[in-house]
């Protein structure tokens, strides 16, 4: 028989991350937000957790924990706030993971001790001002100039790029044209500070306030050949099963912010009091938490079926794009009810509901659009 109970080591894992949201995210994230400050005291005190390191083997660092791990962490941190959460989410998923998946020794040795205790910041460079899902979109060139690539293009929306602990970005670049004319993409390793790497001004963003999002440029940017990371002409491919383990912990992401639309509805209809009555009597809102607690649940489900398949070694890329999109759906949702059911409070930016809405839209577009899951649905079902 299937059983859903997380054995003893998931749960202790999920009830300490919880009650360090509740202690020391939930206090202070409000005001961070507001002056769209990145939350580096928090940061920090999520290094020392050891979170920045749980999917990774000890010999590099890590808590030699799986993705699953992962996922638990990030669902409990977004029941308070998503900009933390996806820091730690791009921070393992995006900025570390591709140099344990596909880097060599030497550069596992060198990167990974300082991405795992959460001292230092990865980014992911897939997404370019005109593409994104597109790979023939993507404009960036590396050449190689003796024993050097040298980088020339730009990125856009990319997180964790520009903070006083952001020490690399590993990038997609066109490294060759076939004669059919199809384009070789190859990822590449750029530190950063390296000359002709220019991180622009952090974006105005309707959310996601406390997460540190930029644009980046390449001017003949010069690194070492050994920067290339993985297969050459494989970059591409590469970015992408990265992108089907972020699907899930986006997912999972997704499932922590509508949980916290349900947990502040909760408390809110028991104190709020209209024609002589708690909000919470009336059957108009017992349906809509209802509602939003099926989305929650399902959304649940769907995360952790797909992250059984991820672990088990199986294919799981159709279980991850149905995960990510259910869960990102019950997200918009969740935090769209939340916001009616607190009324003129749920506008308001003291309020988290406010803050779970403004978050929730990305979720519906970040490591892949809702389109673009549908699309992979159908092409797995043979329809496309």
């Amino acid at each position: 028989m299937i059983d859903f109970r997380l054995d003893e080591e998931y749960e202790a894992l999920r009830k300490t991350v919880e009650d360090f949201a509740h202690a020391e995210v939930a206090p202070v994230i409000g005001e961070l937000y507001e002056k769209e400050e990145f939350p580096y005291a928090i940061v920090a005190k999520m290094a020392e957790m050891g979170l920045f390191g749980l999917p990774f083997p000890e010999e590099f660092g890590g808590m030699g924990g799986d993705y699953f791990a992962l996922c638990l962490a990030l669902e409990e941190l977004a029941r308070v706030d998503s900009s933390v959460a996806i820091t730690l989410e791009a921070g393992v998923s995006l900025g570390a993971m591709p140099i344990f998946r596909f880097g060599t020794q030497e550069q596992k040795e060198t990167w990974l001790p300082d991405l795992c205790a959460g001292t230092a910041l990865g980014g992911f460079g897939l997404t370019e001002p005109g593409g994104g899902s597109d790979a023939g979109a993507t404009r960036t060139r590396a050449t190689l100039d003796g024993d050097s690539w040298v980088v020339n293009g730009s990125k856009a929306f990319i997180t964790n790029s520009g903070t006083d602990i952001t020490r690399l970005v590993t990038v997609t670049a066109v490294t060759d044209v076939m004669e059919n004319g199809r384009k070789e993409i190859s990822a590449i390793l750029i530190p950063s500070g390296t000359p002709g790497f220019e991180v622009a001004p952090k974006y105005s963003k309707v959310g996601w306030n406390c997460s540190d999002t930029h644009e980046l440029s390449f001017s003949d940017v010069r690194v070492p050949a050994e920067n290339l990371v993985g297969t050459r002409g494989r970059g591409y491919a590469q970015f992408l099963s990265i992108l089907d383990e972020g699907r899930v912990a986006i997912a999972a992401l997704s499932v922590g912010l509508a949980q916290g639309c349900v947990d502040e509805c909760l408390q809110y209809v028991k104190d709020r009091v209209a024609f002589g009555k708690r909000i919470g009597e009336y059957q108009a809102i017992q349906f809509k938490i209802a509602d939003m607690e099926v989305r929650t649940h399902t959304a649940r489900l769907a995360y952790y079926q797909a992250a059984s398949k991820m672990l088990r070694g199986e294919p799981f890329k159709k279980e991850a794009s149905i995960a990510k999109l259910v869960a990102s759906n019950a997200a918009m949702d969740n935090a769209r009810d939340a916001t009616q059911i607190f009324g003129g409070y749920g506008f308001m930016n003291e309020y988290p509901v406010s803050r779970f809405y403004r978050d929730a839209k990305i979720l519906e577009i970040g490591e892949g659009t809702s389109e673009v899951q549908k699309m992979l649905i159908s092409r797995h079902l043979g329809v496309a």
